[in-house]
C-alpha cells in the first residue's frame, strides 16, 4: 500500500534464525520448512511480518526467508513460488482478480484484525487557526499556504511512495482543486515532512494512513472529502471521492494453503489490532529495538493474544 528504505539492521532482524520449541518442527511451503515472506516498504507492515516470523520460528520450528520487494512485484511472485505470504494487503482488486481469480495461484488467508484508512491530513494546529480547512471544498481558498518549489504557483499534496494506493491525481483533478500532487517516496520522509510541520508550524497537506504509530506522537486531523460510496473509485481515472475503510487481508499462495500445514495454520489464524500493530511499530522507530527485538518483547507481553493462533 503504502515505504520506509529497508535498510541492513532491519533486513537482518526480519531474518530471524530458526528455533526449535521443542516440539517436531513440519514441513512448510518451500522446502525444508521455509516460510518465504515478502517485506514491504511501511513500518507497521514489517511490525506484522516480525511477529509473524517470530512465532514462526520460536513456536513452530520453522525457518522464515525474507525479501524486500513493492507491493505488485510480491503478487508475481505466487505464480513461481517466489513468495508464500503477504501479510498485510491494502485492497489491491485489480491483482486480487487477476492472481486469485483468474491465474488462481493466490487467496486470502483472512483479515488481520487491523482498520486501514486512507486518506488527506494536516496538523492539529492548521485547524485551530483556519477551522474550515477541514472541508475539501475550503481547499482552493488556502491553496497558497501549501505552495512549495516543487507544485509552483499551486498548492502542494505531499504523497508517499508512488507505488503506494493512491487515487490523489485524480482526486486533484476531478474536484477542480489548485494543487499538485509532489510524491516525497517515502513513509519516512511523509513522517518527517509531518513532524516537522507540527514542530515548525510550517503548512502541509499530505496523505497519510492509518495504522500507523505516528497519531500517537503527532496531532494530525484528516480532510473530509466528498464521502465514498460503493463504485465512486471503479474508475481510477475518475475519482473524486474519499478512500474507502479498508479490512486489510493476508494473502498467500495456494501452494503454501494447499501445503504449508501448521505454518498456514498460524498465518491464517493471525488477528491483532491496530494498537496492537503500533506497539510493536513504535518500539521499532521509537523504542532503539531492531524488528526482531520488537517482535521478542511484543511476543513475551501479550501471550494471551497470540496463544490461540499457534495450531494445535
Amino acid at each position: 500500500m503504502r515505504t520506509t528504505t529497508i535498510t541492513g539492521p532491519l533486513v537482518a532482524a526480519l531474518l530471524l534464525t530458526a528455533c526449535s520449541s521443542g516440539e517436531p518442527s513440519r514441513p512448510a511451503a518451500g522446502s525444508k520448512g521455509t516460510v518465504k515472506i515478502d517485506i514491504h516498504g511501511w513500518v507497521g507492515y514489517q511490525a506484522q511480518a516480525a511477529v509473524l516470523a517470530y512465532l514462526l520460528e520460536h513456536e513452530l520450528g520453522y525457518t522464515v526467508r525474507t525479501r524486500q520487494m513493492t507491493e505488485a512485484d510480491s503478487w508475481k511472485g505466487f505464480a513461481n513460488g517466489d513468495v508464500d505470504v503477504i501479510v498485510e494487503n491494502w485492497g489491491h482488486n485489480d491483482l486480487k482478480k487477476e492472481y486469485i481469480e483468474e491465474k488462481k495461484v493466490a487467496l486470502s488467508a483472512g483479515l488481520t484484525g487491523n482498520k486501514g484508512v486512507i486518506g488527506w491530513y494536516v496538523p492539529e494546529w492548521m485547524v485551530t487557526r483556519y477551522p474550515d480547512i477541514t472541508n475539501w471544498r475550503s481547499l482552493n481558498k488556502y491553496a497558497a499556504l501549501f505552495r512549495t518549489a516543487k507544485s509552483g504557483k499551486r498548492g502542494q499534496v505531499l504523497d508517499g511512495d508512488p507505488t503506494f494506493v493512491t487515487n490523489d491525481e485524480a482526486i486533484v483533478k476531478n474536484l477542480g482543486l489548485d494543487f499538485r500532487v509532489i510524491y516525497s517516496g517515502s513513509e519516512d520522509a511523509l513522517i518527517k515532512a509531518a513532524q516537522t510541520a507540527t514542530e515548525d508550524r510550517t503548512p502541509v497537506l499530505m496523505y497519510f494512513y492509518e495504522p500507523q504509530w505516528l497519531f500517537t506522537k503527532v496531532k494530525l486531523v484528516k480532510i473530509n472529502l466528498p464521502a465514498y460510496a460503493i463504485g465512486c473509485d471503479a474508475v481510477a481515472a475518475k475519482v473524486a471521492c474519499d478512500y474507502p475503510p479498508y479490512l486489510l487481508d493476508k494473502i498467500v499462495s495456494r501452494r503454501f494453503a494447499e501445503t504449508g500445514g501448521r505454518a498456514y495454520e498460524l498465518v491464517r489464524n493471525f488477528s491483532w489490532t491496530n494498537d496492537n500493530q503500533n506497539a510493536v511499530a513504535g518500539d521499532m522507530i521509537n523504542g532503539g529495538l531492531d524488528a526482531g527485538q520488537a517482535a521478542k518483547k511484543w511476543v513475551e507481553e501479550n501471550k494471551i493474544v497470540w496463544k490461540d493462533w499457534i495450531p494445535r
